[in-house]
């Protein structure tokens, strides 16, 4: 029998810090988690699961995997996992790999698959009443995202913490935009959680810009230890502000407990 694992205090906090300052969580809210099964959405299942306990506002949690049909790629311990945690959860296969031969158009295939698997996932969203998308990219990958924008399309732009869609009907929120990886990569070893450790198998059997950027920031970070806090500084103005509620809900603020 699975059962939920309270994230450690720091985890805690900078995802309630998240929330709260970007007003991601509202009353009443049906939260629909994006779960690859790697170390970070499973680490963000845990925390939301938790706050969702603790939280001065009630919401609604769910997981949903999208399998994009890739070898290699195993959800089937998800399943029963989640199930086990007593939160609904949600299953779609889709040929993301085999329209991927045909329909990308000088895209990265990692760009293109996690723009496939978020329209799915907008859908499933739909079809089951939820009203935000929680996505579980953290600070790393915000300042890859930076510079992957500055080196190879001339932009400065990362990833929103909290935005609507183009449609206007969903929410997207990213409560892990204060945390690093090595948090999410801790708590999951310490927590004995079912990572799938090759979630992405098509971005693990070849290099990528992504993988490039993070190598190149963690050698500069032994020098300038202050790095990612200098880049979250800077990265501020390009992460968003905080949406005007949808038409029917107020907003409120989520903080963790502790």
């Amino acid at each position: 029998m699975s059962r939920l694992v309270k994230p450690p205090k720091s985890l805690l906090r900078a995802a309630g810090r998240a929330i709260s300052e970007y007003r991601m969580i509202e009353a009443g809210d049906r939260l629909l988690l994006g779960l690859s099964g790697g170390k970070d959405s499973l680490s963000l299942l845990h925390t939301l699961a938790h706050l969702r306990t603790c939280a001065p506002v009630d919401f609604e949690l769910g997981a949903a995997t999208v399998d994009p049909q890739i070898e290699g790629y195993d959800t089937s311990p998800l399943k029963t996992y989640v199930a086990d945690l007593g939160i609904p959860y949600f299953f779609r296969s889709e040929p993301i790999a085999e329209r991927a031969r045909t329909q990308m158009r000088g895209d990265s295939f990692c760009s293109y698959c996690s723009r496939m698997r978020r329209g799915i996932l907008y859908t499933a969203a739909r079809e089951h009443d939820f009203n935000v998308l929680v996505l579980a990219q953290h600070l790393d990958d915000l300042a890859e995202s930076l510079l992957m924008s500055a080196f190879h399309r001339g932009r400065l732009e990362t990833m929103k913490a909290h935005y609507v869609i183009d449609a206007g009907d969903l929410r997207v929120i990213r409560p892990l935009v204060y945390l690093r990886e090595r948090q999410t990569a801790s708590f999951a070893a310490a927590a004995a959680l079912p990572v799938i450790a090759d979630n992405c198998p098509a971005c693990f059997r070849m290099p990528t810009q992504r993988q490039h950027m993070k190598q190149m920031l963690l050698r500069e970070e032994r020098e300038h230890k202050h790095l990612f806090a200098n880049l979250l500084h800077a990265m501020r103005p390009l992460m968003g502000v905080p949406p005007a509620p949808l038409p029917g809900r107020r907003p409120s603020s989520v903080r963790a407990a502790g």
